[in-house]
Parts: structure tokens; sequence; C-alpha cells
């Protein structure tokens, strides 16, 4: 007897055992995906990790439906650093494969229709719905659900196909589907025959009375003359002004032929350039440093000033390793920043660059899947956001992962909750690859452990081509608005600076780290605040829409005219977001062009491209956006930039607020005067004398590293301490008081170290769920294993106790 173990794409920590056939067994490698059936009538794609002769003592395995792929599609390598990645963040291997695979390759069962072959059918006795399905299934072999409910014209056709099986006359049968399918694209060309002159003679001859027809043919001969490469159907019927329908004549007739080629659906065709990257000298020094620490340590920190020129040092260190013939990872924070990268790289590496993000289609993530797991010269540097990590490499020589600090590398939900530089780490050691992590603003663990010699450190403090870095000024809110020096959210030095900019010609970014118009409304009479009534929050006001949002759940209601508990007409708005800077904006400056970015303004595919290039361009002035304008962007026009309230980010419920604050409006001070000129900082705050604000005036990096330090030993946090957060969740809040309590009773007899809890976090209720938190300190000297396996079995326990079954527990390890 033979059998395969595999990883089925579901909430599931543990693999199942199917039972296969002895040719299957020789045939079956690690990393290929089988079809199986799971549960009562599912089938799902799965992962067959090793094949083997041990019966499975607790069920009876099944046996599998098809062998989905001729070649391994995962490397070995990825599914240790996928079981690596399910015991280190505490998650389900089953959530590994589901978040890492594009989701076209990963089919689940449609469920698929058809009639029953044997059998007299007597349609006296149908009713008019049933016979509707059975005159359908006359027509074809089978119907999906999506099918009959398009006939019947209605959602709920289940109990006419159960009285149709009932009476044994329909079958249900669950199939699987490849989603992909290869793009193809329409060419013409001549008919063979009239390949000679008196060929062509007679052609012409032929088309003398049918004047469009000779048109067509006239340019595609013009077209062929100047392109030296096959003609579209697409692009001939654009140069002759014509239509589809006497091209298909043509080809009737036999003058034209038509053919199909397979294209690539993300191809570009970037031109690699000549020359060579001229580093600057503080470039060349960081540079050399690098490739030193690269002798003997694995991971190098590259801590270089805003606008420093990392992006040149990176360029050169991946010319270098793509010469060894190395794969090259190089992972961003944010989608927004690809878009920018990836030209500067094309430019000059052309067509070895591939991209891999959420934003997407499926078939395009299932083209970069193919071309890295084959080597392929179009994937030797994959740029990507964290999911790019998943990727199968086979000989990948070096990771960069620039703006490691930002917290968009760590995945919130659904599991699994990965940082993805950590994970990058894992990955590059077991490729025995290297990883170079770059920021103006490194987190406090990264610099911890360069501090302390476990990763290689070089450092960058000038700007490329010597320009000063911005000059930062403080405006004191309190003191502007008790001397009537304010416009709205503006402090009269803020406007005045933003007018001379723009009478220079120069651009200027506004940030407000928060979307839409304001986040309260507020009755004046009775002081009612309408809250969303599924989460513990108040809606946020969006005037563009006109409505109240809800930024957890996305519930949303029409602007209320008046006060849903007192009825009154007095309304007010409290507090302001990018909307209401951008509405003010309008007022105290109507000539300039104005946009914003925030994730309201960037849904689609090319939302960013569409604001960024706009902006580069110079068709928007001033841009005002949310933290997606802090990250790594470049443009060389932007002369002040405008922090509109500091506090907001400072007083977050949360240990990293001050150093989030820091690296937050560092960074965007950073995209200030990247050229010749020195840029300028505006910054408004109600505190002006905050220890945080004053080492940014200072960039006083170290500083703000030694504070935060000193505050993290004494209360326990990273880098001394390691974090785990359990969050448990469920609609009945006794039930969660009393569960969440049962756990953490549990853990602080049984564990000797830190345990808090059960806290209820500050937005306590989401999605009709509510929320208790419980967080557990690790030391660095104690095992880590061993807790997380202790953990797991309380968590265990925790589950079989009936009444908590239904509270959900999500584990978080490193969650910052």
């Amino acid at each position: 007897m033979y059998f395969v173990e595999v990883i089925l794409p579901l909430s599931l920590a543990k693999t199942f055992t199917y039972s296969i056939l002895e040719a299957e067994y020789n045939y079956i490698q690690k990393g290929m995906r089988v079809a199986v059936p799971f549960g009562k009538s599912k089938i799902y794609t799965a992962l067959a990790i090793e094949t083997h002769e041990n019966q499975p003592t607790l069920y009876e395995a099944k046996e599998i439906h098809q062998i989905l792929d001729e070649k391994p599609i995962v490397t070995e390598i990825q599914i240790a650093h996928w079981q690596w990645i399910a015991t280190y963040y505490m998650c389900a291997i089953g959530d590994v494969y589901r978040g890492a695979m594009p989701s076209a390759l990963l089919l689940e069962s449609e469920t698929v229709i058809s009639q029953k072959q044997e059998g007299f059918v007597d349609e006296s006795l149908l009713s008019d719905e049933e016979y509707l399905v059975y005159e359908a299934l006359q027509q074809q072999s089978s119907l999906k659900v999506q099918d009959i409910m398009k006939i019947l014209n209605k959602k709920n056709i289940f109990p006419v196909i159960q009285k149709l099986v009932d009476k044994n006359i329909l079958v249900l049968q669950e199939e699987v589907q490849e989603i992909y399918t290869p793009k193809l694209i329409r060419y013409v060309k001549l008919h063979s025959k009239y390949d000679s002159n008196e060929g062509l003679n007679e052609l012409l001859e032929t088309l003398k009375k049918a004047n469009k027809q000779k048109e067509i043919v006239l340019s595609y001969f013009q077209l062929s003359a100047s392109e030296k490469k096959p003609i579209t159907v697409k692009k001939l019927i654009e140069v002759s002004n014509s239509t589809g329908a006497i091209i298909k004549t043509l080809i009737e007739k036999e003058i034209f032929e038509e053919y199909h080629l397979q294209v690539d659906r993300v191809d570009f065709l970037g031109k690699s350039k000549e020359e060579a990257l001229q580093l600057s000298d503080a470039q060349q020094i960081a540079f050399e440093q690098i490739k030193e620490s690269f002798i003997n340590k694995e991971v190098c920190l590259l801590h270089g000033v805003s606008s420093s020129g990392k992006t040149e040092i990176y360029t050169k260190l991946i010319e270098e390793y793509l010469a060894t013939g190395k794969q090259v990872l190089y992972l961003l924070p944010e989608i927004a920043l690809t878009t920018q990268l990836v030209g500067r790289l094309r430019d000059y590496f052309g067509n070895k660059v591939a991209v891999f993000h959420s934003k997407y289609s499926n078939n395009e993530r299932v083209e970069v899947w193919q071309q890295v797991l084959t080597a392929s010269p179009k994937a030797q540097i994959v740029i990507g956001a964290r999911s790019a990590l998943f990727l199968p490499f086979s000989n990948l020589g070096l990771v960069i992962v620039d703006e490691e600090h930002e917290q968009t590398f760590k995945q919130a939900d659904p599991a699994p909750r990965y940082h993805a530089r950590d994970a990058s780490i894992v990955l590059a050691n077991s490729h025995k690859a290297k990883v170079l992590l770059g920021s103006a603003t490194p987190s406090i663990e990264t610099y911890f452990n360069a501090q302390s010699g476990k990763y290689g450190f070089v450092e960058i403090t000038q700007r490329y081509g010597n320009v000063k870095m911005p000059e930062i000024e403080l405006v004191d809110l309190k003191d502007n608005y008790f001397r009537k020096k304010m416009t709205g959210h503006f402090s009269d030095n803020l406007i005045e600076n933003i007018s001379k900019a723009l009478s220079l010609g120069e651009q200027v970014i506004l940030f407000q780290n928060r979307r839409g118009f304001s986040p309260i409304i507020e009755c004046m009479t009775c002081g009612h605040i309408p809250q969303c009534p599924q989460c513990d929050v108040s809606l946020t006001y969006h005037k563009f829409k006109n409505q109240l949002r809800c930024h957890y759940c996305g519930y949303s209601m029409a602007k209320p005219t008046n006060c849903h508990a007192c009825s009154s007409i007095d309304l007010t708005t409290k507090g302001f977001g990018t909307e209401q800077i951008q509405q003010e904006l309008v007022e105290l400056f109507p000539n300039a062009k104005i946009g914003r970015m925030d994730q309201d303004t960037t849904r689609g595919k090319f939302g960013f491209e569409k604001i960024i290039d706009s902006f580069k361009n110079r068709e928007i002035e001033i841009l005002v956006g949310t933290q997606m304008l802090a990250k790594g962007l470049d443009f060389d026009n932007v002369s002040l930039v405008g922090i509109m309230n500091a506090d907001n980010m400072l007083y977050h419920p949360d240990f990293r607020a001050f150093e989030r604050s820091y690296q937050m409006m560092i960074q965007v001070s950073g995209r200030s005067g990247r050229s010749e000129k020195q840029g300028k900082v505006i910054i408004q705050t109600y505190n002006v004398n905050h220890n945080t604000i004053q080492q940014v005036v200072r960039n006083d990096y170290e500083g703000m590293y030694k504070e935060q330090l000193y505050d993290r030993q004494i209360y326990h946090y990273p880098p001394y301490f390691k974090l785990i957060k359990l969050t448990l969740k469920h609609r009945d809040f006794d039930k969660l008081k009393e569960g969440s309590m049962w756990l953490y009773q549990v853990m602080k007899q049984n564990f000797t170290i830190p345990v808090l809890g059960p806290e209820e976090p500050p937005i306590s209720r989401i999605r009709n769920e509510y929320i208790r938190t419980i967080m557990i300190k690790i030391p660095i000297n104690q095992s880590l294993q061993g807790t997380k396996k202790t953990i797991q079995k309380m968590l265990n326990s925790f589950e079989a106790v009936a009444q908590y079954r239904a509270i959900k527990v999500s584990v978080n390890v490193d969650f910052y």
C-alpha cells in the first residue's frame, strides 16, 4: 500500500494522508499539487510533501483524484521555510500554503450538475421550474450552480435541484477547473499565394471595386514596411480606421491569413543602459563596507539618511550578484513604492525585473511564479511587497529589504501573521544568501542587533550630491490659536511658505495621518456622536460622498441632517482628515492644483501610478496624503513638507508610539529638498518641547534610540523581551470575559514570565465581536520554542472546553 502526505489549503495544523497507486507513488514528487477529496463532497488542491508506506491509524485514507502537475511547482526549500513560518508564528501550515500560493493555482471545487444517463423521465410529473432545468440539460451535458440561477432567474435554487435529485433525474458531481488561461493575440499576414509580383497585380485587380478592403491592404503594406514585426489585427484596425468585419471578410476571401501568438501579460520592453552607475565617494565607501561585512556576517544594516542614494548602492550590489548567476529579491513596504522603483531598475536592468504583489491579477501572478521557478532570465530580480517572499527561488543570492522599519512588512490578518523582514532573513539563510536591510530610521530591534554585532553595520551621514538636510521649523498650535493666527487648520507660517513655494513653481506635500473629512460628528445640543452599530468606534465623515463610514467594517450611512438622539439640527464636525485639508486648500489657494493620496483615492490597480505620475509630471502642485507619502518616494521638485498635526501620532496606546512618530516625521521630512536647493519642513504641534519632536528637529536618531531602549528595558519590551499576543473574539460579552479569564489563569499558574491581561483593546468591538487580548512577555535568555509549545498546549486544552469552543483565538508572535 502506498500513501502520499499532503498539506490542504485550509486552516488545519496537520498534514493528511491519502492512498495512491504504485505508479503514482513512483511519479509523485515533493512539491507537486494533487486534487484530493476532503469532507463530504469538496475537492481541494493539496500539496504533496512526501510519499511513504505507513498507513494512517486514526482514519481510512481516501484516494486522490488526480495529479495536477508534471513537475514540482514548489521547491523543497520553500516547504521547509513554510514549516518554519508555521512553527515560529504559531499558525497552521495550511494557512501558510494558502497565503503563499497565487490563488489561481489553488482551485476549489465548483458544483457541476448533469443528467443521469439511464432511465426514462416522465415530463408530465415535473413542475415548471424543474422542467426548465431538465430542458436546459437536453441542450448541454452539464450545468453549474450559477447557470441554473440564471435559467430560473432566482437565488434560492437548491430546493428545485434537490427535488430533481430525489426524482433520480440529476446527479451532482464535483469537478476542479484550471482557472489560468494564457493570453492569445490575433495577428494577420498576407496569404502565401500573393507573395510574388504577379500575385500582387492579381490582388489589386480583385479589389478594384472594394475600396474599403483595398485601403486595409494598403495600410497593411505600409505597416509591414515601417515596422519589421508581425502585425496585430488591433493595430491594423486602428491605422486603417476600419472595422473588424471588413478584416473578417478579407480572411474569408483568403486574402489574409490569421494566426494567434501567446504573450506574457506583463511584458516590459525596458532597455538596459550601457553606461555604468557612478557612485559618489560616500556611496562607494558604504558599498565596499557592505561587501566586507558580507564576508563574515549574513545580514547587514545600511543606515543612510533620506535621499543619501541607497537605491544606487542596491543597484550596484544587484549587478554583482546577477553577474554570478544568482537571483535577487527586493522587498518594499508599499505597493506605491514599487511603481517608482520598478521604473528606475528597468531603465538599468531592462527585462530582467519581475514584479509580484497583490494588485496584480491572478494570471499575472502565476506567470511570475512560473518564471521564478524556472529561473527564467525575465525574473532574475523580483521586486515585490511582503508576499514576494513566498516565490519558488532556486538560487537566491541576495535579499534587499528596503525601509526595513516599516510596519507594513508585518501581516496582521489573516494568518500567517509573519514579518517579512524576519522571515526573509531565515529564507536567505536556507539559500546561503545575504540580506541587506536599508533604512533612514531603522527599527530599534534591528539597530540593537547591529550594535551588538549580530548584524553588519554601515552608515551614510550625508545626502547624495551634498544636498543639505531640510531645515525643520516647529509651529506651536496652542499659541497660534490663542493669538488667532490660524486659518482653518493652517498656521499663518505654513500658508506663507506654501504661497512662496507655489510662486517659485515648486511642489508641496502635506501630511495628515487620517483619511476622510473628520473623524467625529457631534450634536451641539445633547452631545450625541453617531457610532458604528457593529464596532466600538465613531463614524468618520466623508464629505465627498456625503456619508458617515466605519473604517473597521465598512458600514456606511448617509450624513444625518439632524441628531438621531434629540433631533436637533445643530451638528458640528470635530477633528480633521485629508479630505478636509484638501477642501481648505481649495479655498486658500483657488488657483493651485491639489491632489490627495489615501486609501480612498488609490483603490484601483493603477491608483498609485496615476497620482504619483501626475505629481512627478508636476500636474499636481500640492499633494495631501496619509502615511503612504512617507515611504521612500523620490520627487525632485518638492521644497516644502508640512505635517499638519504631529500629536495624533505621539499619543497612541502603543509602546512603539514614540519610535513610530519619529520614523514617520523623519521619513515625511525626507521627501523635501531632494535636489540642489535645501528643503523646508514645518511641523505643527501642540507640544513643541516633546522629546521626540525635538529629536526630529535635531535629526538625532541615536538620542531617540537610547531613550527608547532605556524605557524598553525597564518595562520589559523588545529587544529585551519577545512578545506574543493572543486575541480572543466572541459575540457574547460575558462568555468572552469568562473564557479569557480562564485562559489567563491557566497561563499565570504555569508561567513564571510576565503574562498581562485579559485586556480590552482601545477598540474593543469590531463587526459585532467583542475583543480581549492577553500578552505574554518572554525574556531573551529563555527558550522561545519551549514556551511556544506550552502556549500551544494551553490553547489546545482551551479548545477542548466545550463552552469556550466558539471563542476564536488568534496568536500573533512579534506583533509589532
